[in-house]
């Protein structure tokens, strides 16, 4: 979450200097990929050759609960980087369930349907 990192990498300047922060602790730990979830801002991968970043997807609801999101996210990775996917494609689908379980009040899930519709 990007009020972790901050009280692990210290505050950034600019998205320059972000990036450079989470190459630097993605190299010092010897990772292969540092994930940098960024609330309203989606989320972005750090791998050695690049950094990709994705928008939010929040789903139009009544409700904006945040509870659990980083938990969502985390579960979601480690199930889609399980079945085979590729970290990209994971971080996609795992940014696609936070999205799902901010719209919904308190800890929430996101069931198989909501992700990839009725007919997966």
């Amino acid at each position: 979450n990007r009020g972790e990192f901050r009280r692990v990498a210290g505050p950034w300047k600019d998205e320059k200097d972000l990036k450079a922060r989470a190459q630097a602790l993605r190299g010092k730990l010897g990772l292969e990929a540092l994930l940098l979830t960024r609330g309203e801002h989606g989320m972005t991968l750090f791998t050695k050759t690049k950094a990709t970043s994705i928008p939010a997807v929040a789903r139009e609801a009544e409700v904006f609960d945040v509870t659990g999101a980083g938990d969502t996210v985390i579960a979601t990775l480690a199930v889609m980087l399980a079945a085979g996917a590729g970290l990209e494609a994971a971080m996609r689908i795992a940014n696609r369930a936070a999205g799902i379980v901010v719209g919904k009040l308190g800890t929430a899930t996101a069931s198989r349907e909501e992700l990839f519709g009725k007919e997966s």
